[in-house]
C-alpha cells in the first residue's frame, strides 16, 4: 500500500503548502499577529476534530457497541480479518439507521472502530459482509481515516478566511481592493483544496477495495456487496439521507448517488439474480467504461469513485495481485 501513502503524503504537502501560502499573504497584509492567529486557529481546529471526531460520529450515526454474544458471526469475522491484517481488533458497533452501509473511524489503530448499519445486516450474505468488513478494516490498516480527517479541515479553514475578508474586510489600512483580492484568492484556494480532498477520498476507496482482496476476499464478493448497497440505498426514502449527509465520506459508497448508479449496475447483472458473480465480473474485463461529461463532473465532486469504474477495477485484479 506504499502507493496510497505516497499519494496521501503528497496531498498533505500540497494542501499545507497552499494554506501556508495563504496565511503568509495574510500575515504580510495584516501584520504578524494575525498570521499567528490563523496558524493557531488551524492547529486548534485540527486538534479539536481529532479529539471529538469519534464521539461526534458515534452520536450522529447512533452507534451502539455490541458484545460477542450479541453478534457472534460479526465478531468472529472482525476478529479473523483483523488478525490477517495485522492490526488490533477494533471495537464493533451497530449503527441504528436503516441505510445499508458500513464505516470505520478512530484516532489510531488502537482506537479503531468498525460499524455496520442495521440495514446492512439485513441485506448481505456472509461472504459479502466479510468483503465489506475487509474494506473497512483496510481503511484502519492504511491509517487513511485520520489523514482524510486532517485534510478535510484545510478547505474549511480557507472558506472561513474567505468569508472573513468578504464580510469584515480584515482592516482598511491598505484599501478595500487588496482586501477583496485576498478574499477572492482564499475562496479559489478553498475550491481547489476541496477538490483535492475529494480526490484523496476517492483514492482511499480504491485502495481499501484492494485491501479487502488482500485479506482473502474474492472480487465478486465485494462487487456483489457494492451492487446490493447501491440497490438498497436506491430503495430508501430521500429523507433518510439527510441525517448522514455530512458523513458520507466514511461509508463504503455514497448512498445519495444510488439512483444514478443503479441504472448502470443493472447492466452487469446478466442473469438478473440480484448479485454479481465471477462470470459476470469476468465479462466486465473486456468492456470499456465510458463516462460522459456529467458523470465525470459528478465524480469529481464526490467522495467516492464512480461505481461502474470501481467494479470495473475489481474485475481487473489478477489472482496473483491480491495474494498477501
Amino acid at each position: 500500500m506504499w502507493q496510497l501513502k505516497i499519494r496521501m503524503y503528497l496531498l498533505l504537502v500540497v494542501l499545507f503548502g497552499i494554506i501556508y501560502m495563504v496565511m503568509t499573504i495574510i500575515g504580510v497584509r495584516m501584520g504578524i499577529a494575525n498570521f499567528y492567529f490563523y496558524l493557531l486557529l488551524s492547529l486548534g481546529l485540527m486538534f479539536l476534530q481529532y479529539m471529538i471526531g469519534p464521539k461526534l460520529v458515534e452520536w450522529l450515526m447512533r452507534v451502539k457497541y455490541v458484545k460477542p454474544e450479541q453478534y457472534p458471526q460479526l465478531y468472529a469475522m472482525v476478529q479473523e480479518l483483523s488478525q490477517k491484517a495485522g492490526i488490533p481488533r477494533p471495537r464493533v458497533g451497530i449503527a441504528q439507521i436503516s441505510i445499508p452501509n458500513a464505516f470505520a473511524f478512530g484516532r489510531s489503530l488502537s482506537d479503531g472502530r468498525v460499524c455496520v448499519t442495521e440495514g446492512l445486516m439485513r441485506l448481505l450474505d456472509e461472504n459479502e459482509l466479510r468483503a465489506v468488513l475487509g474494506h473497512e478494516l483496510s481503511h484502519l490498516k492504511n491509517r487513511d481515516v485520520l489523514t482524510i480527517t486532517i485534510l478535510s479541515v484545510i478547505p474549511m479553514i480557507l472558506y472561513r478566511i474567505a468569508w472573513h475578508f468578504f464580510w469584515f474586510g480584515g482592516g482598511r489600512r491598505r484599501g478595500q481592493g487588496n482586501v477583496a483580492l485576498i478574499g477572492v484568492a482564499a475562496f479559489i484556494f478553498y475550491f481547489i483544496t476541496n477538490l483535492l480532498v475529494l480526490y484523496a477520498s476517492r483514492i482511499r476507496e480504491y485502495f481499501a477495495d484492494r485491501g479487502s482482496l488482500l485479506l482473502g476476499n474474492k472480487p465478486e464478493w465485494l462487487a456483489s456487496a457494492l451492487y446490493k448497497l447501491v440497490y438498497g440505498s436506491a430503495r430508501m426514502n430521500k429523507e433518510s439521507f439527510k441525517e448522514v449527509e455530512g458523513l458520507k465520506a466514511f461509508f463504503v459508497n455514497d448512498p445519495s448517488q444510488a439512483i444514478n448508479e443503479i441504472k448502470e449496475l443493472r447492466q452487469l447483472d446478466l442473469n438478473k439474480s440480484g448479485t454479481i458473480d465471477s462470470n459476470e465480473l469476468e465479462a466486465l474485463q473486456d468492456k470499456r467504461v465510458h463516462l460522459n461529461f456529467g458523470d465525470k463532473l459528478l465524480e469529481a465532486l464526490s467522495t467516492h469513485p464512480n461505481m461502474l469504474k470501481r467494479i470495473k477495477q475489481l474485475s481487473e485484479y489478477e489472482t496473483k495481485e491480491v495474494k498477501a
